[in-house]
């Protein structure tokens, strides 16, 4: 544990991409299996102990410190594990303790259950050192706040064995922690593991922004993008998997889409949800809301009535495997070939083929863009008609092309401390429209689109006009205005303006402009509809 302990101490303190992966390297190359790979996993949240929760720490902690220095602690820190860790008390420390392996931490925590997981997180609190309590922390509650993606930790691990950063992103995702298949291969004590007859993951192919370039369109496909969840769904002896885009497996949120697959391949594409607006032949019926598509996500089980009301469905972008043969050199033509050849013959209401769009110069395409035929398109995708399945964003292969986001001026209503780095500051910003009554009615939260210095002056503002505090959150005077930029917005239930914003952020403080002159509900309403 010191050594894990001591490498999240200074990954908090380097801001270098390169000094992060230099110093993962190291300590992978340093410590012995299966210790790296249970770090590993933690470092990319690749571990879950079910009983052990911020809540339950929490408790455990208000039982040994006093709950209102506690709470105040919290609150100021901006992070339970690292409060914890410092408030701890040091009566119930041994005085002589041996450093606890990660594997025998992990062991110990792995095999609690609900009724021994404050009893067991009590005593590896007790025989922690002070300094190595947050490592302690961190491993059994997840989210490390490092900077450190899983992206960067495959990095990390390749440079560290020198090997393809393709293999290891293949490897990672097929292979369970503490990875010691991974590590053999990557040191040359055994062979690349076999996962022919495996449904794995393969690195997604990734898309440059368009920005200024124009390509010419006799070398590029266009097609629409939709805004829903890229995923990839793939099929081989007998088993099958979906994936998000960072190689999380979301299989049993989507039970409707596993059964519909019935021929061994790895489709890529975007997951969406039918529109049924009059509860007819859900392959006729329109695309569903990204609102309506996230109550479905993180679901263990699925219930028949949210089966019924939220079909899911893949709209196909492309073909990486058929049958075992792999796919992803062979040129986009021809596997979009293959595609209009395999689509028809699957279930019509769970797959669609990604539709192509003709234009004859960019203007009209630009025009396409700006007026997409479905509220729930982003905008379009350029794609070379000659371009291989490359993992990763390769330059002059594949473009974005997005709408401009869509704006509203809004009051800012609440602000919450941050975590991390930003835990001393208010960066958690929740802003309102003005409804029928008069009243604000809060339409989204933000926490990004600023840059440091008007982090900094925004902090100062929420500090001098606090007009209220609940727990964390703080409530300010309704006079500052923020020009909040959005993909789009959506009907929703669940908040109380009837409205739920795709992506908001903050793109300008508007310190010009009264409250009073803020957008209304009924503007964004109009933008929904």
């Amino acid at each position: 544990m010191k050594a894990f302990a001591a490498l999240l101490d200074r990954l908090i303190y380097t801001r270098s991409r390169n000094a992060k992966i230099a110093l993962i390297a190291d300590y992978l190359l340093a410590t012995p299996d299966p210790d790296r790979g249970w770090a590993l996993a933690a470092l990319t949240e690749a571990l879950d102990f079910p009983f052990i929760k911020s809540n339950l720490v929490r408790t455990l902690a208000m039982s040994r410190i006093d709950p209102e220095l506690f709470t105040l602690s919290r609150q100021y820190v901006g992070e339970t594990a690292e409060t914890v860790a410092l408030l701890w008390p040091r009566d119930g420390i041994l005085t002589q303790h041996t450093d606890l392996g990660l594997d025998a931490i992990v062991s110990r925590l792995s095999g609690v259950t609900r009724a021994t997981a404050a009893t067991t997180m009590a005593q590896l609190l007790d025989e922690t050192t002070p300094a190595d309590r947050y490592g302690l922390l961190k491993l059994a509650l997840g989210g490390m706040r490092l900077g450190v993606s899983a992206r960067l930790a495959k990095t990390a691990f390749s440079a560290a064995f020198n090997v393809s950063i393709d293999d290891v992103d293949e490897l990672w995702h097929a292979l369970a922690p503490p990875y010691q298949e991974l590590f053999s291969w990557a040191t040359g004590t055994s062979l690349r593991p076999d996962l022919s007859t495996t449904a794995f993951f393969r690195p997604f192919m990734l898309a440059h922004p368009l920005e200024d370039k124009k390509p010419d369109l006799n070398d590029y496909a266009a097609e629409w993008k939709w805004d829903g969840i890229r995923v990839q769904l793939a099929r081989a002896a007998g088993q099958t998997r979906i994936y998000s885009r960072g190689g999380e497996e979301i299989s049993q949120s989507f039970p409707d889409i596993l059964d519909a697959l019935h021929i061994d391949a790895v489709l890529d594409g975007e997951l969406l949800v039918r529109r049924l607006d009059d509860g007819s032949d859900a392959a006729n019926t329109g695309v569903g809301s990204f609102n309506a598509l996230q109550q479905r996500l993180g679901r263990k089980t699925v219930s028949k009535k949210m089966l019924a009301d939220a079909p899911a469905f893949i709209c196909v972008y492309d073909i990486l495997d058929l049958g075992g043969i792999d796919l992803r050199q062979r040129p986009w033509h021809e596997r979009r070939h293959i595609l209009e050849t395999l689509i028809p013959s699957l279930p019509r209401e769970r797959f669609d083929l990604s539709p192509l769009v003709t234009a004859t110069d960019f203007q009209e395409l630009l025009d396409m863009r700006d007026n997409c035929p479905d509220p729930t398109i982003e905008g379009l995708m350029l794609k070379r008609r000659d371009s291989p399945y490359e993992s990763g964003r390769k330059v002059g292969l594949w473009f974005k092309w997005k709408r401009n986001p869509l704006t509203a001026d809004c009051v800012l209503m609440y602000a919450q401390r941050g975590s991390g780095r930003r835990a001393s500051f208010y960066s958690d910003y929740t802003f309102g429209c003005w409804g029928n009554t008069g009243t604000l009615l809060p339409v989204g939260k933000a926490y990004s689109g600023f840059t440091d210095e008007e982090l900094k002056w925004l902090d100062q503002f929420v500090r001098q006009n606090t007009t209220g505090r609940f727990g964390p959150v703080r409530e300010v005077n309704k006079t500052l205005v923020l020009e909040v930029a959005f993909d789009a917005v959506q009907k929703s239930q669940r908040h109380k303006s009837g409205l739920a914003m795709r992506f908001p952020r903050i793109s300008r403080i508007r310190k010009d402009k009264p409250a009073a002159e803020a957008d209304a509900i009924e503007t964004l309403m109009k933008l929904a509809n």
